[in-house]
This record gives structure tokens, sequence and C-alpha cells, in this order.
């Protein structure tokens, strides 16, 4: 997405805090029943999930205008985009998880939407407004293979910053449950047999697209990286690594 894009969607979206917005999913209040932050696997027809905090929660790390078209608009495209896409396909009765294991390349729109669908629900869940910190276990693994937790950080958010264009920055816990540091462009995944390099479980994850950070960090992606690190939930990523250790 180019700046004017991105700056026409924002306008785009004040317009539709005025009345009701039509044309791409909306979020479901939290006050009301919606699917997990994330729930690989669903089928389809897939569901935009709800936040598991507000959308001004972040602040001031990440904006209550950003929250909202990031969530609304751009994940809520990529759900409805995703269901349009799988509909008729070989695809259509798997789950997520299925999904991304299976999908080619050459399969464009699955791709992409499967991808940014998984790859925003997790997101969510991996913000927290709460201060949290990795658990003893994830310390000494993280300091086993980077040399100390701000060796990683340095890794992870050279990564991140690395990323041309648009992308995300990944800790993974690889098939023979070491961890790693990648990245990967668009709305690709570790998930994705078919498409990366290096598979593995994403445990933590940063969006680097634009749209995650241009209305407060502008075109500064480095500010927007060292932000993240005030808002990771460590409890949610320590579950995701015992998990993958299993």
């Amino acid at each position: 997405m180019n700046k004017r894009e991105f700056i026409k969607l924002a306008g785009l979206a004040g317009v539709a805090a005025l009345g009701n917005p039509t044309g791409i999913i909306a979020a479901t209040p939290a006050s009301r029943k919606g699917i997990s932050v994330l729930d690989a696997n669903a089928k389809a027809p897939f569901e935009l999930p709800t936040l598991p905090y507000g959308f001004d929660a972040l602040e001031p790390h990440i904006d209550k205008a950003t929250m909202e078209i990031h969530h609304d608009k751009h994940h809520g495209a990529y759900v409805k985009n995703l269901n349009d896409a799988v509909k008729g396909s070989p695809y259509e009765n798997l789950s997520l998880e299925e999904i991304l294991a299976k999908v080619k390349a050459d399969d464009k729109a699955v791709r992409n939407n499967a991808g940014g669908h998984f790859n925003h629900s997790l997101f969510w869940k991996l913000l927290s407004p709460q201060k949290t910190t990795p658990s003893d276990k994830l310390k000494t693994a993280i300091n086993g293979t980077f040399t100390s937790y701000e060796k990683f950080q340095e890794i992870f958010n050279t990564a991140a910053k690395g990323v041309f264009g648009s992308g995300w920055a990944w800790l993974i816990v690889t098939p023979g449950k070491k961890l790693s540091v990648i990245s990967t462009p668009n709305q690709d995944n570790p998930l994705m047999e078919n498409i990366v390099k290096e598979r593995g479980t994403p445990i933590l994850g940063l969006d680097v697209w634009e749209h995650a950070y241009y209305l407060k960090y502008h075109n500064v992606r480095a500010e927007y990286v060292t932000a993240f690190w005030n808002l990771v939930n460590w409890t949610e990523v320590d579950k995701l690594y015992a998990a993958a250790i299993k």
C-alpha cells in the first residue's frame, strides 16, 4: 500500500465512524460473543475475531485510529476475501492451518488472504496493554540461542527493519525445536510449507506493513519496531513456546 492509498483509507474510516460501514466485515464489539482471537481449526466461512482489548488500550505505542483501521478494515478485508477465494475451491473444507500447510505460491488469493487472516489473528493476541516478561524457561532458550535477550532483540529488530516493502518479522520454533528469527514478505508466514524457506511454528510476530504504523510513526519504521517491545504479550508467547516444544 502506498501513502496515498493509506491516507485515503484512513479518511474512509473516519467517515465510517459516523455511520455504519458497509462492504467489509466490521469488528464485533467486545461485549458480544465472537470467535476466539486465534482459531486455526475453524473452517470457512471464516469470521473476523474480536480484539481482546479496546482500540485505545495500546496507546501511546499504537494509536486508536490505527487499531480501528488495521483491525476493522485491513483484517476484515482479508477475512472477506479469503471466504470468497476458497469458495468452490479445493481449500473450501480445510481448516486455516490446513490451508496454510497446503497452499501453493501461485494460489495468490488464498495465499495472501489466508496468511493475512492468520497473521493478524495471532498478532492481536501477541499484544497486551499489560506489562509482561518472558518466563525463565523461554529466557534460557533465548539466551542459549542468541547469547542474550538484548542480542535477540537486536536480531529481531534488524529482521523487522530489513523487510523490503511489506511483511513480517517472526520468532519461530523450528521443526528441530530450536528458536530462530526470520522474516517473510507480504502476508506469508512460517507455516506455509510450500512457500517459505525456513518453516516453523510462529510464537512472536511483528507486522511491518505501513498500515500497522503509518498514522503515528509515518515512514519511521524503526520507532514503531522499538515501541513494539512495550506491548509484547510474553504470557501468550510462553504458551505458544511450551506447546511448540512438546
